[in-house]
């Protein structure tokens, strides 16, 4: 199930706003600059099925992102409890950081904690299966996949390199919450 938390960045024991129902976080984030939109998911999706399996499930919405965005690359990334990198790869998103290009994420199976810090909050979304978030270019932001990690993601891109991190050296990610699953 989808879940907001909204901070203050001041204070980031406090939740201003919480929330688990989908059209008020879906509000509450467009008022923000974050997309969030909820798609069918009726293709079963298992362990290891192909990508090619995957993308042609999703073919009609990724077709209609890629015309509304501008996005030139897709691909799927996939993590699993048993991955032998899954510690290094945590490590990689959890510090703050932005993007030039927006970034965009599909949930085809499991979940992952985005947080967005917009002007003098911050944005905590656990996403999972058949949300897709995008954020825009340039919001400082951090995501954790948790300790086990289990999920598919369709990503996005409008740069063909594909994901490019700008770190800001902020601590401001040490002091939130972590996706504990």
């Amino acid at each position: 199930m989808t879940e907001l938390r909204i901070y203050s960045d001041a204070d980031p024991a406090a939740p201003q706003i919480e929330s688990s129902d989908f059209e008020t976080i879906q509000a509450l984030l467009a008022r923000a600059g974050i997309k969030l939109e909820r798609w069918h998911t009726n293709a079963v999706i298992e362990s290891g099925v192909d990508t090619h399996a995957i993308l042609d499930a999703y073919a009609e919405d990724i077709e209609r992102l890629k015309r509304e965005g501008g996005y030139q690359t897709v691909d799927v990334v996939s993590m699993v409890p048993s991955h032998p990198e899954k510690d290094l790869l945590r490590q990689k998103f959890l510090d703050e950081h932005t993007h030039r290009e927006d970034e965009v994420r599909f949930f085809v199976d499991g979940q992952g904690l985005f947080s967005l810090h917009v002007g003098e909050q911050v944005f905590e979304v656990l996403c999972t299966r058949g949300d897709l978030i995008s954020v825009p270019a340039g919001t400082p932001h951090w995501f954790d996949m948790g300790p086990n990690p289990r999920f598919t993601a369709i990503r996005l891109f409008d740069n063909p390199e594909g994901w490019v991190a700008h770190f800001t050296g902020s601590n401001i990610a040490g002091q939130y919450s972590r996706l504990d699953n």
